[in-house]
């Protein structure tokens, strides 16, 4: 008879913890149980899977190969799960979802709004996370979907394009008004205080490197974590600016884009998912629904690269 489930689970939480007391506390079992239970495992599959010699408690050479199939095996067996609750007709269904943090500030609450409607009874877990973290959070099959930037990207987490990116200088819309329509010199950002995001985000390096690449040093007056924080700022002082994605003033009418000359860097969002998953009828729901809400906002389409949903690039302009 081969080992069941709850020895699987068992061996993994031991050889994490590196402990068994802590391990059994965890799982909420007894330590003799759980010790017992492990012994009966080790008897199964005919090795010691565990050293208890010394202060810990570690995998053997044959207990870290056993532990890594028996996390793809747990993992396998959540996804047969998922796809005998899925429901094609989406009536019901449920969506695991990672964004980065300035996704939430413009393009979080315009698909959920969209997803919401089309497909009241799908429910949604959604989560802003770091780009490394939604990857590893992929890899472990802990979420469906991540909307981040392009590569590169670790083995087994596929991107597909949704647009690409712009970022500009955002300023009060009554300072926007006031300028003449065209795009601002570089040179001229040495006089502009800036409100910014803080060095947390992946966006002030891009923003770092574009004025070290200029030579231009702006006065920062403000830094903030949070982009919430930080578009307040701008419309409250009207004199501060900040550098964020262009799409966020889509549904700020008290702030406006000025572009600058050359041009900010831009980047491709992205959709990730992992390679050979299972892709249940919410994920591919709002796959569709991704690439139709850019194209129906007027982003701009992403070159280069395969369109979400596996469609031509021509697809979401």
């Amino acid at each position: 008879m081969g080992p069941e489930l709850r020895h699987l689970r068992y061996l993994i939480a031991v050889a994490e913890h590196g402990n068994f007391t802590r391990a059994a506390e965890e799982l909420r079992i007894s330590q003799p149980t759980l010790s017992q239970q492990i012994k009966q495992l080790e008897r199964v599959v005919g090795v010691q899977l565990l050293d208890r010699g010394g202060r810990g408690v570690r995998a053997t050479d044959a207990g870290e190969a056993y532990v890594h199939y028996a996390r793809r095996a747990l993992r396998e067996l959540a996804a047969a799960d998922r796809a005998v609750l899925d429901v094609a007709d989406l009536s019901r269904g449920h969506l695991r979802l990672a964004v980065t943090p300035t996704f939430t500030a413009y393009l979080v609450g315009p698909l959920v709004e969209a997803l919401h409607t089309r497909h009241p009874g799908i429910t949604l877990d959604l989560r802003e996370m770091t780009q490394d973290r939604i990857e590893a959070g992929l890899m472990a099959d802990d979420l469906d979907l991540g909307i981040a930037f392009e590569g590169p990207h670790p083995p087994g987490v596929i991107p597909t394009a949704l647009f690409t990116e712009t970022l500009s200088l955002v300023v009060a819309t009554s300072r926007a008004e006031a300028r003449a329509e065209r795009p601002l010199p570089v040179r001229d950002l040495a006089d502009q205080q800036l409100a910014l995001l803080s060095s947390d985000f992946a966006t002030r390096g891009h923003i770092e490197g574009y004025l070290a690449e200029h030579r231009v040093s702006p006065p920062i007056a403000v830094e903030a974590n949070t982009i919430q924080a930080l578009t307040e700022i701008v419309r409250r002082t009207g004199t501060l600016a900040t550098v964020l994605p262009d799409a966020i003033t889509d549904d700020h009418p008290h702030l406006a884009p000025i572009p600058i000359d050359p041009p900010l860097p831009t980047r491709v969002a992205t959709l990730l998912h992992r390679e050979s998953a299972y892709e249940s009828a919410a994920a591919r729901a709002f796959t569709r629904l991704a690439r139709d809400l850019v194209r129906a906002r007027g982003y701009a389409p992403a070159r280069g690269t395969r369109a979400a949903g596996g469609m031509p690039n021509a697809d979401i302009e």
